[in-house]
C-alpha cells in the first residue's frame, strides 16, 4: 500500500495532506514531516508518494476554501488516539460550520463532562485540522481560546464559516 501526500496553498498557509486512498490521515499547516509524525505506526511504515493532487480529497479541500464550507463533511478521516480523543474528534465533526462549541460542552458531548482539559488536549493533538474542526471549539463565554496555528488563522476560519 502507498499513501499519498500533497500540499495545498490556502489563505492561511500551506496545508499538507496525507491520505490512504480517499481516507485523510493527516492535515497540518506545520509541514509534511509533522503530518507523517502524527500517523499510526502501521501507516507511517508505508511508502508515501508525493502527488500534485489527491483524488476527491484535494477537490473537497479546495471547495471548502472557495466558500463551500460544507464540502469537508464528505471527507473520511482516521487518526490514532485514545478513546476520549476519538469521542471528542467525533463530536467536533458534528459542530456545523457557522457554529462554535465550548471546551466544556465538547467534554460533555465526548462523554466526560469533567474532562475539559482533556477536551482541550484532544483539540491540540488533532492531526486532521480543518476537516476535524478543532477551530470551532472556543472558551466558555465565546473567547477564541488557543489554536496550534495561531489565533489569526482560527479567527479567519471562523469568519470564513460565518461564526464571527
Amino acid at each position: 500500500m502507498t499513501l499519498l501526500s500533497t500540499s495545498a496553498k490556502t489563505p492561511i498557509g500551506t496545508l499538507h495532506l496525507i491520505c490512504d486512498e480517499h481516507v485523510l490521515l493527516g492535515a497540518t499547516f506545520s509541514g509534511i514531516q509533522a503530518a507523517i509524525a502524527s500517523l499510526e505506526a502501521t501507516d507511517a511504515s508505508q511508502k508515501i508518494s508525493s502527488v500534485k493532487s489527491i483524488p476527491i480529497v484535494s477537490d473537497l479541500i479546495a471547495s471548502y476554501f472557495d466558500g463551500d464550507v460544507q464540502a469537508i463533511n464528505a471527507i473520511t478521516v482516521r487518526q490514532p488516539g485514545p478513546s476520549f480523543s476519538q469521542a471528542a474528534w467525533k463530536a467536533m465533526r458534528k459542530v456545523k460550520p457557522g457554529n462554535t462549541l465550548s471546551y466544556a460542552d465538547l467534554a460533555d458531548r465526548a462523554g466526560s463532562p469533567a474532562a475539559v482539559r482533556a477536551a482541550g488536549s484532544a483539540c491540540a493533538k488533532n492531526a486532521v485540522v480543518i476537516v476535524v474542526p478543532c477551530h470551532r471549539i472556543v472558551k466558555t463565554g465565546g473567547a477564541l481560546g488557543n489554536y496550534a496555528y495561531g489565533l489569526d488563522a482560527k479567527e479567519w476560519l471562523l469568519r470564513h464559516e460565518g461564526a464571527l
